[in-house]
């Protein structure tokens, strides 16, 4: 491992000797931060902001809570600290923020009195909580969190002498959904919504049963009752996609049922007057993707519209307008994450774009807004060069006002991004792509090539910062990543090209994109090299299964067979159902024709595969298939496990490094051999 990180890091500094130029250094991952869950007050004056940073000393993502002045952009923290502090909420008056916090090692509610400074721990909870909201009259905090229900444990040893260490007991499994990616086998119990005095004390259970209310809540106007959402059917592990919307009585915890369909109807908000409710939805075909459909209601659950059905895009967060009159709400266009104005009776407009930048891996699409009572917009700010900042839109003008990376960015050379968009060889459909130059780029001379795939596979990349993509352009290689059919953002259609079809013409938009660039003249066709992770994991796999033109491939994380996929991920009683729609037995031959593993035969591409050895989304298991049946061809191939790591990989900053270390390494070799 320390021979592979020492290669990579030599790698890069000759690349950047070579230039004369300082480029970005893996460790300079440590010095990276980003913006993210934006609070602005009724007025527009001031935001509040999460504060993302990198502890090198623990190895971690830590978070402190800011605030900066819309006038003048001077900033000033609310927290500080080497814990996480994360979602601050306002109260109704402004007067305190809400937030969540570890400080005590635990996350907890924590309360701040903005005019007087004083701060206190309102919760000792034993769960985390999340989704805060206050009451209307700010007397009540509502949250959900993790309720613990009894272990079934059929079988109890007798005999166990006192003082005796026998063996940890056996785990007995009995449910549909037994573990999830990122926390590992799950805790008997359920997510449920509480009530708390916003001076503290007790939290209140309002929701009961065995259901998950996990799915969005909201305030009646009178603070008698909420509105919840929730999968309360009796088979809702096998019908994942399930929500309805029900009022609850806080007094009692009696529910009234307010919707009812085929699909989820998600993410309740309540109107300023109280008299209707907007939510997210759409009638579930069981297809790949479906579009997230604004809809309104009258708060009794009659007169039904939908608002955004001719927008062909899928509704992200949203916010009521402070008169009632219309919704603020964020979508995804061609790789652009925008917000517009949706009035109940009139023609809807964008008032904010370029949001982006909640993360620092690969350049998928992201962001957070809110709005002031004035029209003020505020918003993660998204620029190719750099992690998210936080920004305003006021009077139709974009305001930056913080720089929260220009101590630890200015002084280097980073890789131009250019947008591009190119023809695909299957139909002629146009795919756009972004291309990432090595810092010094010069057209005359010829550079090595990656193509790297997001994964998915509905989702999308943009114009963002990424610290991978950054680090290869500053180890000298011209980097391409696009999206590819099947990506979100683009229509319902462009995004269910590939449902019961994937693999299959996404492999030839990528390599169109290829094709693309070799013939402007400035890339070694000789040095093509390719990877992806989860969803590019599979195409990456499936590429090097059809093509022999790549001088070497990282397949990251990958499914490599889609029988055992299903049988193994977390969420498989959805991954059958929407991706095939058949079980496998059903359907032998369909999930077999999808499979790279069918096609590992051909593969003469050297390959490396990484994979998180805690991965429950895209199990470790496929990654070893494919190394197994790749040594069994006599393919130059290598396997890299990721201790501790899920299928995110990214939790600890260390991974990332060692992610983007392996990958240059190994093209390295291949490109040394070909000498």
């Amino acid at each position: 491992m320390r021979q592979i990180l020492l290669l990579s890091l030599m790698l890069i500094a000759h690349t950047a000797l070579a230039d004369n130029k300082k480029t970005l250094q893996l460790e300079d991952v440590f010095n990276l931060e980003y913006a993210s869950n934006i609070e602005m007050t009724k007025d527009g004056k001031r935001i509040y902001f999460v504060r993302n940073f990198m502890d090198i000393q623990k190895d971690k993502k830590s978070s402190n809570i800011w605030s900066v002045d819309t006038a003048n952009g001077g900033m000033s923290p609310v927290t500080s600290g080497n814990q996480a502090d994360y979602s601050p909420l306002l109260s109704p008056d402004g007067s305190k923020l809400a937030y969540v916090s570890t400080l005590s090692g635990k996350p907890q509610i924590h309360m701040r009195w903005l005019k007087s400074g004083a701060n206190a721990q309102l919760t000792n909870l034993q769960q985390s909580p999340s989704a805060l909201q206050w009451s209307p009259d700010g007397q009540y905090l509502a949250f959900t969190m993790f309720v613990k229900g009894k272990a079934d444990t059929p079988i109890k040893l007798p005999g166990k002498p006192k003082g005796a260490k026998w063996a940890k007991p056996a785990v007995f499994i009995d449910k549909t959904l037994y573990r999830s990616d990122g926390s590992g086998y799950n805790v008997p119990g359920h997510t449920h919504v509480f009530v708390l005095a916003a001076d503290g004390g007790t939290p209140r259970q309002i929701t009961s049963g065995d259901f998950d209310y996990s799915a969005g809540f909201s305030w009646a106007q009178d603070g008698k009752g909420l509105y919840v959402a929730a999968n309360r059917e009796q088979d809702a592990e096998m019908k994942p996609l399930e929500a309805e919307i029900y009022r609850v009585d806080i007094e009692n915890g009696e529910l009234t049922q307010l919707t009812q369909r085929v699909g989820p109807d998600v993410g309740p908000k309540v109107s300023p007057n109280g008299k209707l409710i907007a939510y997210r939805g759409y009638d579930d075909k069981l297809k790949n993707y479906e579009n997230m459909l604004l809809h309104v209601m009258d708060a009794d659950g009659n007169n039904i519209r939908i608002l955004t059905r001719d927008l062909d895009r899928s509704v992200g967060k949203f916010k009521w307008a402070a008169n009632g009159k219309g919704i603020y709400f964020q979508y995804t266009d061609k790789g652009q994450v925008k917000v517009a104005y949706q009035p109940l009776n009139g023609k809807r407009r964008v008032v904010a774009q370029d949001l982006g930048g909640a993360g620092l891996g690969r350049p998928y699409v992201s962001g957070d807004f809110d709005v002031a009572t004035n029209g003020t917009i505020a918003f993660t700010y998204s620029d190719p060069l750099r992690p998210s900042d936080v920004a305003i839109v006021r009077n139709g003008k974009i305001k930056k006002l913080t720089a929260l990376n220009e101590d630890a960015l200015q002084h280097l050379s980073l890789g131009k991004v250019e947008a591009i968009r190119y023809k695909s060889s299957a139909d002629q459909r146009e795919i756009d792509g972004w291309v990432v130059y090595p810092p010094g780029f010069d057209p005359s001379k010829k550079y090595p090539f990656i193509l790297e795939i997001h994964g998915g596979p509905v989702a999308a990349y943009g114009p963002h910062f990424s610290a991978e993509v950054q680090l290869f352009a500053a180890a000298g290689y011209v980097v391409l990543y696009t999206n590819p059919r099947g990506s979100e953002s683009y229509g319902q259609e462009f995004a269910q090209t590939i449902h019961h079809n994937y693999p299959s013409q996404d492999y030839d938009d990528l390599m169109s994109g290829v094709s693309h660039l070799v013939d402007k003249g400035f890339i070694d066709d000789k040095q093509l090299f390719v990877t992806g992770g989860s969803g590019g994991g599979v195409l990456t796999s499936w590429i090097i299964g059809h093509t022999d033109i790549f001088a070497g491939a990282v397949v990251a994380k990958p499914v490599i067979n889609w029988y055992s996929f299903v049988l193994t991920a977390d969420f498989y009683p959805f991954f059958y159902k929407y991706w095939f729609g058949k079980k496998p037995w059903e359907a032998l031959e369909h999930y077999m024709k999808y499979s790279p593993i069918s096609y590992v035969g051909n593969v003469t591409t050297p390959t490396m595969l990484l994979t998180g050895e805690q991965d429950h989304r895209t199990p470790i298991s496929e990654t070893e298939q494919y190394y197994q049946a790749l040594r069994l061809e006599g393919v130059k191939s290598a396997l890299v496990r990721i201790p501790g790591a899920s299928h995110g990989i990214y939790r600890r900053p260390s991974n990332l490094m060692s992610k983007v270390a392996h990958i240059l390494w190994w093209f390295e070799q291949q490109r040394e051999e070909a000498k």
